[in-house]
């Protein structure tokens, strides 16, 4: 116990030795990189020091007067040494003048206005510029020798737990520093640091003002201001008057009290802070025209940093006229600490774009999904009859494949030729009103974002589960209907090939190397779920393709382009333009499918990688025809048996896969959190045990579903 007691003792006198020496280390008249050296050594003891209570103890001082943090937490270390700190300065004030040199110096020597106004906000709208710049913010070390304050910053509060004690520094403590700033002696003819803070934030106020009506005024946004807003003369009129009003808050602020003028201060506070409350409506004006008439990233990029930059002017009013500046100061600093551990991180990027993309695709992309969705048993019929539609197209598509390969072109005409055949098949099937099952999953998944969206209401986890048991025998109705004539009609084309051509249709080996090929045994499954993903890529591009087309307003250009008109007339333009706006992203997700799967496997076969499709119908296909050449007794092959097993884990791979990525897309662009996730999760388990199903089996009764 002695020595444990002797041994605290002496560690609470290095504490106060090294606290000591740091505050002797404090000097105005040194270069500015070693004042900015200094700060990061401080503010390092802040966060790393020695234990408060043996601090105080050897240092002499009472316990900090400081209010129970909320929630009965503890109050972090890092306060407890700032008043500290804040005790040994206001006790020795010789070395506080210094230190609030340093600090004045710190806004003297440095562009304020850089951290104020620019922080957070990339200098680049590319994804990959912004990328490299994160990226070397993360791994190339920054140095203290400069005028960024940003910069500066970054070194001062490089962990994201800066943020947590920033904002637990309590209102006392704040009014503690604020006084001693005010009060502390000036060791040189220079303004006093809390002057310098108030220029400063001034100068950040007009700048980040200059920044939001340049957003404002860009063209795009403009026009969508325009046409987004019931009076579209007055559209711009918040960014135009945003200028004049900031001017009459800084003109208020610079004069000087006088009893002789009257005070227009709240006057000039009050228009500026409904200047931008206006910019804002008119930002959520654009955003509404964008929901209606195509998205962009970039555009809704720019949306997302107007509010920021709208936020900031607000953060930047209040520490300037707020009623508690310090706290606001406070506050403002620790979104600053939050934001530098951001802009470090590569995976918040990827999660931001990632939410842009899956908000983009998501809203352009519901409409149609909605068509592939069976509610009663009419519907389910119909679904199996254009099932068994797309199953006789696929059984041709099957036997021309079987012929591009045995052309044996080189790997790029192969993957072109089997990708174009697939196009094709897909597009009549769609001209045709049929449909394949495995493309529905991921046009249907968009669908039930706008489900994911009514989660809170009432009833709205058991709305979507409903949905999603539509959608299951949507999916189910849709394989039967491929499989069950794709097989025979492959089968029968075959032995019509045999009959007429011989054993050279299809030579025995190459058939039982292709039946082996779908066993289950091998690496069917993984080559199935590979093929999910293309299928989810398929759909990404095909609500791509319908998006830029609203957006670029392309079925208007048909309707009315001159040269378009004169060609086609007026009536068939219009019917091609009206055709194009409710097909184009169903045709581009029938042509890119068609490609991927053509193509994908060449592609990898170029690096020696045998990586092929095992798309369900095709595989049926396939397994059809391979019966015809090996006849009747194929079914007392193991293989047989196998490639059947095979053929439904493949449907299961490529539905299951494919609706898992666009499920997770839609939840991205709803931004639906963990805790719904899992209500969703238990109410789908309680349907799989109670009412299995309901996800196979269309229902006796229609199932009325809010739309």
């Amino acid at each position: 116990m002695l020595f444990a007691r002797r041994r605290a003792r002496k560690a609470a006198e290095r504490a106060a030795a090294d606290v000591h020496a740091l505050l002797a280390r404090a000097d105005s008249q040194l270069p500015a990189v070693e004042q900015a050296l200094w700060l990061i050594d401080t503010l390092d003891w802040l966060r790393h020091g020695p234990a408060p209570q043996a601090l105080l103890a050897r240092l002499n001082l009472p316990p900090p007067d400081l209010p129970p943090a909320p929630d009965d937490a503890a109050v972090p270390a890092e306060v407890l040494r700032l008043s500290v700190l804040l005790d040994l300065l206001e006790q020795q004030p010789e070395r506080g003048a210094q230190v609030a040199a340093i600090l004045a110096g710190l806004l003297r020597h440095t562009d304020p206005t850089l951290l104020l106004a620019d922080f957070g906000f990339s200098s680049r709208s590319s994804f990959f510029s912004e990328l490299t710049e994160r990226l070397g913010r993360k791994y190339l070390p920054a140095s203290p020798e400069t005028r960024d304050l940003a910069v500066l910053f970054s070194l001062f509060f490089p962990d994201a737990r800066d943020a947590v004690w920033l904002d637990a520094v309590s209102p006392a403590l704040l009014s503690r520093l604020t006084l001693w700033l005010g009060t502390a002696p000036q060791v040189a003819d220079h303004a006093p640091a809390a002057t310098l803070w108030r220029v400063a934030l001034t100068d950040a106020l007009t700048y980040t003002v200059s920044q939001i009506r340049a957003t404002g005024f860009s063209p795009d946004l403009r026009l969508r201001m325009a046409t987004g807003t019931t009076q579209e003369a007055d559209a711009e009129a918040p960014f135009k008057q945003l200028s004049a009003q900031v001017e009459a808050v800084q003109a208020q602020l610079s004069r000087p009290p006088s009893t002789d003028t009257p005070n227009l201060l709240p006057q000039a506070l009050v228009l500026f802070r409904a200047g931008l409350d206006a910019c804002r409506q008119q930002a959520e004006a654009v955003n509404t025209h964008l929901k209606e008439n195509g998205t962009s990233v970039s555009l809704v990029y720019a949306l997302h940093e107007l509010h920021q930059r709208l936020d900031r002017a607000e953060a930047l009013l209040n520490c300037l006229v707020g009623d508690t500046p310090a706290r606001d100061a406070a506050h403002l600093f620790s979104t600053f600490a939050r934001l530098n551990a951001q802009r470090r991180s590569v995976r918040a990027l990827w999660r931001h774009n990632t939410a842009l993309l899956a908000e983009k695709m998501a809203e352009r992309h519901a409409e149609s999904g909605e068509h592939y969705i069976t509610r009663d048993r009419r519907e389910y019929r119909a679904m199996l009859r254009a099932a068994m539609g797309g199953g006789l197209i696929m059984g041709f598509t099957t036997w021309v494949k079987i012929g591009i390969l045995g052309l044996k072109t080189a790997l790029f005409w192969t993957g072109l030729l089997a990708g174009l055949n697939y196009a094709v098949s897909f597009v009549i099937v769609q001209l045709l009103h049929w449909t394949i099952a495995t493309k529905q999953p991921a046009m249907t998944a968009p669908a039930l974002a706008d489900k994911l969206s009514e989660l809170s209401k009432p009833g709205g986890v058991e709305h979507f589960v409903d949905e999603v048991a539509n959608l299951t025998r949507s999916q189910s109705a849709g394989v039967f209907g491929n499989v069950l004539l794709v097989m025979p009609v492959a089968l029968l084309l075959g032995l019509g090939g045999l009959a007429w051509f011989g054993p050279q249709f299809l030579p025995a080996p190459k058939a039982e190397h292709e039946l082996h090929s779908l066993s289950l045994l091998g690496p069917t499954p993984l080559f199935a779920a590979f093929t999910g993903v293309l299928l989810f890529l398929s759909s990404v591009i095909a609500g791509w393709a319908e998006n830029a087309f609203v957006l670029h307003r392309l079925d208007s250009a048909i309707a009315w382009n001159p040269r378009i008109r004169r060609r086609l007339g007026p009536r068939r333009a219009a019917r091609w333009a009206s055709w194009w706006r409710r097909n184009v992203g169903v045709m581009a997700g029938n042509v890119s499918l068609g490609l991927l799967l053509g193509l994908t496997p060449e592609f990898f076969r170029i690096f020696g990688i045998d990586l092929q499709v095992r798309h369900v119908t095709l595989s049926s296909g396939l397994f059809g025809a391979a019966c015809a050449s090996l006849g009747p007794a194929v079914v007392n092959d193991p293989a047989f048996w196998w490639a059947l097993a095979g053929i439904a884990v493949n449907g299961v791979l490529n539905v299951g896969v494919s609706f898992y990525l666009a499920y997770r897309l839609a939840l991205r662009a709803r931004g639906i959190q963990v805790k719904e996730r899992r209500a969703i999760y238990s109410s789908l388990a309680s349907r799989l045990l109670r009412r299995p199903w309901t996800f196979i089996l269309p229902p006796r009764q229609t199932v009325v579903n809010a739309r």
